[in-house]
């Protein structure tokens, strides 16, 4: 039985998000193509992988040939130095972008983050027009790559999905979850979609479960057909029980991202 893709090039694909699209994006190409800077493990028979530096466009370039679609989930994963940040996250995505415009690839999904939008209150219920306020320098990476995509859709047509992932874990962990929570199912769900989807030009869609609790209005995902079939409420009484509550005027608590919001620059001195 054919596939619909030859080959998918998956970054990132040691990570846990990572490691969910390789399980479920399996049956939809021919080659899933891996690359991450660190181990992949074992191969299955339909991967084939590469140890890469996406700062590196030298080790970029190839990895773009021959390759349908891109699912860009590589990167540095949390706050870290503005140097680290800079390397793995904008000087990374653009070599993604680049290799997709040499090679001819026509779409890229990408795992952007609620850290783009994280200094919102969370009185506010936001959709995905709203103007970026990044809480760290991991969001401020992430905004530079929703635009660096448009800049691609406008110029060169290459389209993107651009999925601002709130919380996803096997379960959701804390009190803020119950409303950022992506199951992986649901995670797995909406890069599918996204592949498939006959036309997407340059759209931003959140990464969340159907949970009782949402800080973002994502009607913008209906057009790709995204229906979140998890819950964190499944988990609620279990995280109250285990979580006491925040104070609320407390920035950890106040703002959509969190503790990422509430913490200060990571480069002072602690």
């Amino acid at each position: 039985m054919s596939k619909p893709f030859k080959r998918i090039l998956i970054t990132g694909a040691a990570g846990r998000l990572g490691r969910v699209l390789r399980a479920a994006l399996k049956d939809h190409a021919e080659i899933l193509r891996l690359t991450d800077i660190t181990d992949l493990g074992e191969l299955a028979a339909h991967e084939e992988g590469t140890i890469c530096d996406l700062a590196d466009f030298d080790k970029v370039l190839p990895l773009a040939k021959d390759v349908d679609m891109i699912v860009h989930a590589g990167g540095v994963p949390v706050e870290n130095t503005f140097e680290l940040i800079l390397k793995g996250n904008i000087q990374g995505t653009y070599n993604i972008y680049e290799a997709a415009r040499q090679h001819g690839v026509k779409r890229v999904i990408y795992t952007s983050s609620n850290h783009a939008i994280g200094f919102y209150d969370r009185t506010e219920t936001i959709d995905a027009s709203v103007a970026h306020r990044p809480d760290s320098l991991y969001g401020l990476s992430k905004c530079f790559a929703e635009d660096l995509g448009r800049y691609y859709w406008d110029k060169f047509g290459i389209e993107s999905v651009n999925i601002r992932i709130g919380s996803s874990f096997e379960e959701p962990l804390d009190r803020r979850m119950l409303a950022t929570w992506l199951s992986f199912d649901d995670f797995a769900q909406i890069v599918e979609r996204s592949l498939h989807a006959p036309r997407v030009a340059h759209m931003i869609v959140y990464g969340v479960s159907n949970n009782r609790e949402c800080l973002w209005d994502n009607r913008m995902a209906s057009s790709i057909g995204y229906v979140p079939k998890d819950s964190a409420d499944d988990y609620r009484e279990k995280v109250l029980a285990n979580h006491p509550p925040l104070n609320p005027n407390e920035p950890s608590a106040r703002y959509h991202g969190g503790a990422f919001a509430g913490a200060g620059h990571f480069e002072d001195k602690k």
